[in-house]
């Protein structure tokens, strides 16, 4: 049975599953589009071209016909896990006979962890739904049939990335503003925050949003202008402290909930974008209250096309699990050559490249099939050395973005407990640890934290190898990994867009598959 799955909307991405292996994981931001695109033309074309026939099921993700999740559904729609959250009926595509299958869009983020998780023929699971709109837990049993247990709190993601609009001067009034990238900014200012009771006018204004339903479509910020952090300024640092308190009352909630209620100790599965807060993913690990935690590398809204693949491959076959590999966008695209007057280019060999970056260099690397989700796991990065304060102020100017991000390390995992203390075995960037080694300076957040990747020989041979050379000639197998993009845009994917980007930002130079290319000296 062959599937092709499409999600609408934000993060619009199109996926196939061939008897139960994943072919190919297409998203709309990727290849220099803005982030967050919906489904292009483009993208249609090109995932086409790589199919080989026609599907026997088309799978159409659960949305709805406008911008916001109160809209007229389309589909199956928004919400909804039981009955009326299937379809499935007769049609044509391409004029052939095919099945059409829709499943909500809260099925798709169950389903994508679920698919996605270690196989386990059986298992029962608790599944956790965190996202800008849902907020709620469910019990899968051993067929793979999900259950809503329990509705925790409405727009927990909205509600956290409206802490930072608050404080932020620029974040425009009016209702139904919103900024998908204030979630990623808050949680690195939360690193800043000092240790403290929460403040009455903490507490008001916390509670406040917390409480308050429909908060992006229903809320204008100056109705909170009452509030202590109103235009405060996210450098403040009444904001950074209020920030993290925030980030603790929510995380809270679903944690009483969960202490209370989920007591038979079993797995959970975590999706919805608050799966990309690593101190949450660190917290569920370490509260003692599941067997195991997983999370998957897109569990945001770039996994949906992957979860409504995967709910109707279980429909039709009763099989929820998948074989898959996070490295299944598309090839790098070689389009141009490096220009010879300029470039020296040679075969690719880790040590050279190794001694490359250990003097100083900043590289582009891109290599092989780009990684699914939002994280730069080795084949669409921009690495460094972790030594230097310097190497992290250089790596965001490049990155044109705040000075207070962080840099995240890509490690190897047999060695990763040299330098880290946590949950060291991530190989998809989701969890907080803390860095053991004053000498990793450019890596190591204001809290001593690193959001680290570790990587095996199986997961991915080139890194490995580079990672193996730099400790060889430095003693450290950790490099600075942050993602090969434009600011706003997805990964680069083609080699015009590489060299633009190097020329124009500062790269000192690039991996292109097995090619090594270099500037020539003046």
């Amino acid at each position: 049975m062959l599937i092709l799955s499409m999600k609408e909307g934000h993060d619009g991405g199109i996926v196939a599953i061939e008897d139960g292996k994943l072919l190919f994981a297409l998203e709309s931001e990727k290849d220099n589009y803005p982030r967050y695109d919906r489904i292009t033309g483009e993208l249609m074309a090109r995932a086409a071209g790589m199919l080989d026939k026609q599907p026997d099921v088309v799978a159409l993700g659960g949305w709805v016909k406008g911008e916001f999740s109160v809209e007229p559904p389309s589909r199956t729609g928004y919400f909804g896990v039981g009955e009326g959250a299937i379809s499935d009926e007769a049609g044509k595509f391409f004029g052939k006979d095919v099945r059409y299958f829709s499943s909500t869009h809260e099925r798709s983020h169950i389903y994508t962890s679920l698919g996605m998780a270690p196989a386990a023929p059986g298992q029962e699971y608790y599944s956790l739904v965190w996202e800008g709109n849902i907020g709620d837990f469910y019990r899968i049993d051993e067929r793979g049939e999900a259950t809503h247990l329990q509705h925790v709190l409405t727009d927990p993601g909205a509600k956290y990335a409206y802490l930072f609009a608050l404080a932020d001067p620029g974040f425009p009034l009016g209702k139904g503003k919103f900024r998908f990238n204030d979630a990623g900014k808050q949680m690195a200012l939360t690193g800043f925050a000092e240790p403290g009771p929460l403040t009455p006018d903490e507490q008001k204004t916390i509670d406040f949003i917390l409480d308050r339903d429909g908060i992006i479509l229903g809320l204008s910020k100056e109705e909170m202008s009452w509030s202590h952090l109103y235009n405060a300024g996210v450098w403040s640092q009444e904001y950074r402290n209020a920030a993290a308190k925030h980030s603790q009352a929510i995380f809270g909630r679903f944690h009483d909930y969960a202490e209370k209620n989920l007591t038979e100790g079993l797995p959970l599965l975590i999706s919805g974008g608050c799966g990309l807060n690593c101190d949450w993913n660190r917290l569920w690990r370490e509260s003692g209250l599941f067997s195991s935690v997983f999370v998957p590398p897109c569990p945001n809204d770039s996994g949906s096309a992957l979860g409504t693949a995967i709910d109707a491959q279980w429909f039709y076959t009763g099989q929820a699990t998948i074989e898959w590999d996070v490295y299944a966008g598309e090839d790098f695209v070689e389009d141009v050559v490096p220009d010879p007057a300029k470039y020296e280019t040679r075969p690719l060999v880790a040590s050279e490249v190794a001694k490359y970056i250990k003097d100083g260099n900043i590289i582009g690397w891109a290599r092989g099939r780009y990684e699914m989700g939002p994280r730069a796991l080795g084949n669409r990065s921009i690495l460094a050395a972790p030594f230097t304060v310097d190497t992290t102020v250089r790596l965001n100017k490049i990155k044109r973005r705040e000075d207070y991000r962080p840099i995240a390390p890509i490690a190897l995992e047999s060695d990763a407990p040299k330098w880290f203390v946590g949950s060291v075995q991530d190989p998809y960037m989701l969890y907080f640890n803390h860095v053991t080694s004053d000498e990793l300076k450019a890596i190591t957040h204001v809290d001593g934290t690193a959001r680290t990747q570790t990587v095996t020989r199986e997961r991915n041979a080139g890194i490995t190898d580079l990672l193996e050379a730099f400790r060889e000639q430095t003693g450290f197998s950790v490099l600075c990994n942050t993602s090969l993009n434009n600011n706003g845009r997805g990964f680069l994917n083609r080699t015009s867009d590489l060299i633009e980007y190097g020329e124009t930002y500062g790269l000192d130079g690039y991996v292109i598959n097995d090619t090594f290319v270099t500037p020539r000296a003046s």
